[in-house]
């Protein structure tokens, strides 16, 4: 199955690209205040810059594919600025969401083991610019160094597991989304092998018994012919509804055929020159349990026609309780199933998909389909 690529969706997209900006700019206008307000020691506008540098991954989350940056080193810039900034003295103050805005626009698009790695030292970057401002221009109180290198730490493991709850998300959806395409291609290929592969059949047999027939019995030949022209124009509309669906085309959906319609599909394998008997009656039937019945009657008769080489063919009934049992034999060549195809395996997804049971193989004579379903 091809799954959907992950990664952060479109909407997501377009809103990690708006928030880092404006997250920048609130950083750029309250650092500068903060620093004002307290008279840092060394030169406002440079701790502006540092701040804004370690911000600058979320604003220009591809600048470091483009170098040949690892998107986890990011953080390690972040990280190295954060902490040059607090070694040169700076007020707290929005800096400290710099790498945490950081660590959430790396997590949400790589691996956990991937960005833990990096944030792991760009923490230290951190701790150690804290340690700094202490030990060099003492504007700390006892601890509070240490607590704040705590914080940041307990910041960022919260902001990249959010990040990373969010990616599992996106790529659980994606998959969803991926499986859900997948199982309706198949079920378009499978619509497409039943209807159009059984109609081909029929006209294959068709305009055999017609040639057979059209220089002593024009009548029949006649008759061959215009179930010819039946079946190709069904087969022809279940090709274009299907391929307008696969085209994104409005296209209406023809009904599921049921057990009211296989008394039509074995006169239609009969015309085709295939006897076939009928023993029993199926009774009344859940729509599910008479489509799944509909498609194990058509794919099995349309077997016989293509690969048997039977000229008999056989559909019988029994009732039970809670349950019905539908057998389709012939008296053909036989031999074991070498492979499933979309044929045999597209009748076993029928059955056991409506909690039935399936068994395709060599009967007593020729070959022999049989399934137990409920009712």
């Amino acid at each position: 199955m091809t799954t959907a690529p992950s990664g952060p969706t479109p909407a997501l997209t377009a809103s990690l690209r708006v928030w880092p900006w404006v997250l920048t700019a609130l950083l750029v206008v309250g650092t500068a205040a903060a620093n004002h307000a307290v008279g840092s020691p060394s030169p406002a506008i440079l701790g502006v810059l540092l701040a804004t540098a370690a911000m600058l991954p979320t604003v220009l989350p591809g600048f470091g594919s483009r170098w040949g940056v690892p998107v986890g080193a990011l953080l390690l810039t972040a990280g190295a600025f954060t902490g040059a900034y607090f070694a040169c003295g700076y007020a707290d103050g929005p800096i400290f969401l710099a790498l945490p805005a950081v660590t959430f626009v790396v997590a949400i698009s790589t691996p956990v083991a991937q960005w833990i790695r990096w944030a792991v030292p760009a923490l230290v970057f951190v701790a150690l610019g804290l340690a700094a401002r202490y030990a060099w221009w003492e504007q700390d109180a006892g601890h509070q160094h240490f607590w704040q290198a705590v914080g940041a730490v307990a910041i960022v493991a919260a902001t990249g597991a959010i990040a990373t709850a969010a990616r599992s998300r996106m790529d659980a959806h994606a998959e969803r989304v991926g499986r859900a395409a997948s199982e309706e291609r198949l079920r378009m290929a499978q619509d497409l092998h039943d209807g159009v592969g059984h109609g081909l059949a029929v006209i294959a047999m068709q305009a055999g018994v017609a040639l057979h027939v059209l220089d002593r019995d024009p009548a029949a030949a006649r008759e061959s012919l215009e179930a010819i022209r039946t079946t190709s124009k069904e087969a022809l509309d279940a090709l274009r509804s299907e391929l307008a669906t696969i085209a994104g085309e409005p296209a209406p959906r023809r009904p599921t055929a049921g057990v009211e319609a296989i008394p039509a599909l074995v006169e239609r394998v009969r015309s085709a020159g295939l006897a076939v008997e009928v023993i029993g009656e199926p009774g009344d039937l859940s729509p599910d349990t008479g489509a799944a019945a509909y498609g194990v009657v058509q794919e099995a008769l349309t077997n016989v026609l293509r690969h048997s080489g039977a000229s008999a063919a056989q559909v019988r009934w029994e009732r039970r309780a809670d349950r019905v049992v539908l057998a389709v034999t012939d008296d053909g060549r036989g031999g074991a199933v070498q492979d499933d195809g979309m044929g045999i395996g597209g009748m076993r997804s029928r059955v056991e998909g409506i909690g039935g049971t399936f068994r395709a193989g060599p009967g007593a004579r020729g070959f022999e389909v049989l399934a137990e379903m409920p009712r």
